[in-house]
């Protein structure tokens, strides 16, 4: 069997690293960190498991199954359309593409011009767009240009960044900010490993890994699904470690110089980089967001490119990516925080059945033959994350921990279980 390379895994999985972290991903640590306090290392269980598990454990599942839409028409062909068509709109041109060039311009421009308007947020966004549509436009060379070139970077200047907080701290962790962190670290942390939008993302980059893996010579299916594995596991591990010093960096320099709770993470880690830094610790923080967001930027306009393409073949791969740069162009310029406040409650909605499908795909070869399982147990995810949004004080189990969602789906898995009869199993061709 035709294999990559070590060299070019090691480029494929710093390549996903690299689509994989972004702007939640550099602002939800520190701020982890700086809100959790002594109770930082309990939060980072919850946010390793949502924010790295979920991840890496998506691109397996999603990978043994042939795809999203595979994986997903195994609850319902309507469903299929549904959800991945929701996905790919919230992990692209709604949110998190706008959010790319959002968070790059607060930490790379306003430091040094200071608050600006809504024209120059707009000229950089422009910029930024532009200059990441170029590279998405050839999505069989992001290995060529991020794993090679920019990811290694971005790991070079969070060292920087974080290094001399680490093997010096300036003193020790703070008393934790928040009720959340305060009461239930480890759920809190979880629940805000939501806004990295990483579980959501693994669901989606696969299709531009395997276009990756191809073009280095990898045909044959079995073998292209085990090195997009691989490069999951590659990217989860250096996610792990780059989180924990940025946790460990909020939650130190938090309790050393008594850091404001903030109104986002981006907030945080300015004040943290002048704090070490002095004035160059705004430039080096400048660079560590703008190549970060724009991998993930390029990263997902490729993913959203390839799917639309595939899906709606009226129009062609490059005419989607431009179509969806420009509708990131327009969304960006409301700004960062107006992306956020509306990120929390669709991520909410979104996360629940996105996580059960993972789980579900993962034991596969177990439920072959319980036709019950995947669209009951999928679905009552669905249907009471969305109640839970709708309506925040539904009387539920873990409801105040944001965990509305977990007993009537374990619950509807146990009956699922209980009322499937094991038989003929129709949908052999999708299993790995």
């Amino acid at each position: 069997m035709e294999r990559l390379k070590r060299r070019d895994q090691l480029f494929v999985g710093l390549t996903l690293f690299s689509m994989f972290f972004g702007a939640g991903n550099l602002i939800f640590p520190p701020l982890l960190g700086a809100q959790a306090g002594k109770n930082v290392w309990w939060a980072m269980v919850g946010m390793a498991l949502s924010a790295v598990a979920l991840p890496v454990l998506g691109v397996v599942a999603v990978a043994r199954a042939g795809g999203l839409p595979r994986l997903a028409r195994r609850v319902h062909p309507v469903f299929e359309r549904v959800f991945v068509l929701a996905a790919y709109l919230a992990i692209g041109p709604c949110l998190a593409i706008p959010r790319t060039a959002g968070t790059s311009f607060q930490m790379a421009v306003v430091p040094f011009a200071g608050e600006t308007g809504p024209g120059a947020r707009a000229v950089y966004s422009l910029g930024f767009f532009a200059v990441s549509l170029a590279v998405a436009l050839k999505p069989d060379k992001l290995t060529d240009r991020l794993g090679k070139f920019t990811a290694p970077a971005l790991l070079v200047l969070i060292c920087v960044l974080t290094g001399r907080c680490v093997l010096s701290p300036p003193g020790g962790y703070g008393e934790a900010l928040t009720g959340g962190y305060q009461a239930h670290a480890a759920a809190q942390g979880f629940l805000d490993g939501y806004q990295t939008m990483d579980a959501i993302a693994a669901l989606v980059f696969g299709i531009v890994i395997s276009v990756n893996i191809r073009s280095r010579g990898v045909e044959e299916d079995r073998a292209v699904v085990r090195s997009t594995v691989r490069a999951g596991w590659i990217a989860g591990g250096v996610l792990l470690a780059v989180y924990a010093a940025l946790a460990h960096v909020g939650a130190v320099c938090a309790g050393a110089y008594g850091l404001a709770e903030g109104a986002n993470g981006a907030g945080v880690l300015t004040e943290l980089a002048l704090e070490l830094f002095g004035r160059a610790g705004s430039g080096i923080l400048g660079a560590v967001f703008v190549i970060a967001c724009f991998n993930t930027c390029t990263g997902l306009i490729s993913s959203c490119g390839e799917y639309f393409c595939q899906r709606f073949p009226a129009l062609s791969y490059r005419a989607w990516a431009c179509l969806f740069a420009a509708v990131s162009f327009g969304i960006s310029i409301a700004g960062l925080d107006a992306i956020l406040k509306v990120s929390v409650p669709v991520l909410g909605m979104l996360y629940p059945p996105a996580i059960v499908l993972i789980l579900l795909g993962l034991g596969h070869r177990w439920l072959e033959g319980r036709p019950l399982v995947y669209p009951v147990t999928v679905l009552t995810a669905a249907a009471v994350s969305v109640l839970a949004a709708l309506f925040p004080a539904l009387p539920l189990p873990l409801a105040g921990m944001g965990l509305g969602w977990v007993a009537p789906t374990l619950a509807a898995l146990a009956v699922s279980l209980l009322f499937s009869r094991r038989g003929h199993a129709p949908g052999r061709d999708c299993e790995s």
